[in-house]
């Protein structure tokens, strides 16, 4: 693409994975946004309860807050442009890798980030006495937002179409990975020298995550990756136990005035096999 040409944005198919998930996060958007508009007071005890507090989850047991904060979202216009992002940059995702890829990535870097700022903002105090690590790292503040797990999308999104473009501020025009870097960069100075250094912590963890995830997990997903490891596991074992068979069988036999013998993984080799082609393998049991 030359300099010159224009940048247009087309959206891709509504579909999948990220249908459901945009679809779930609107429509809580709004309920709660007519709750809250209906009785105050439901507004500040879905807050209270479903926003991350560090401090409510350590201390209180709030675990559920761990998941729940990302589809609390406030600000319409910031709401909106998450999702018409998690809409572009998850609908590709989703088609090189897959559904179950997509909602597995969105929601580990959801919960991951959680956990990471979560032990990172409420320990410390409870370790050293009421000290935190930065001024401005208050663990008794409650964030949310789809905006923390959708920068662990952003970063999978840049692994993958990394040469993309954007329009960075419906100005300027960037490739995704140094749009990624730059949003970095804005969430370590937030950390620093803002005072919503909660929610820059818990973007900042969202982010590792995802990349975690991106960089480790199986090309169809976690699960995938979890079964195969478990299967492996169950493999071995039972090879193993194969193989403890087959030394008790050849110490039997032995005092029987019989040779048997097997194979490396406990199978049992016939005379007239060995003979004739020991690489043969049809015979197996």
């Amino acid at each position: 693409m030359s300099p010159r040409d224009p940048v247009t944005l087309t959206l891709p198919p509504f579909r999948g994975a990220v249908r459901r998930l945009v679809i779930s996060l609107l429509a809580v958007y709004l309920l709660t946004g007519l709750l809250a508009l209906v009785s105050p007071a439901v507004g500040r005890f879905l807050q209270l309860f479903f926003l991350l507090s560090p401090w409510s989850v350590v201390r209180h047991g709030y675990i559920w807050q761990l998941l729940t904060y990302p589809f609390f979202n406030s600000g319409i216009i910031s709401f909106a442009f998450a999702l018409l992002n998690l809409w572009f940059t998850g609908s590709m995702l989703e088609d090189i890798r897959g559904a179950r890829w997509f909602t597995e990535l969105f929601y580990v870097s959801a919960l991951g980030g959680s956990i990471l700022a979560t032990l990172l903002t409420a320990l410390p105090p409870l370790v050293t006495g009421g000290r935190i690590i930065l001024p401005h790292l208050d663990p008794t503040t409650a964030v949310g937002g789809v905006g923390a797990p959708l920068f662990g999308v952003l970063i999978a999104f840049a692994i993958f179409f990394g040469d993309t473009e954007f329009l960075l501020f419906f100005v300027l025009r960037a490739k995704a990975k140094y749009v990624v870097w730059i949003g970095g960069l804005i969430y370590v100075a937030m950390l620093i020298f803002e005072g919503n250094a909660l929610w820059a912590l818990l973007a900042i963890c969202s982010g590792l995550s995802g990349y975690a995830y991106t960089k480790l997990a199986h090309r169809t997903g976690l699960s995938t990756s979890t079964s195969e490891r478990w299967y492996g596991l169950r493999n071995a074992y039972y090879r193993w136990k194969r193989r403890r068979a087959a030394r008790k069988f050849e110490v039997y036999m032995r005092k029987q005035d019989r040779i048997v013998k097997f194979d490396e993984d406990g199978r049992y080799i016939a005379p007239e096999e060995e003979e004739s082609n020991p690489q043969d393998r049809k015979w197996m049991n």
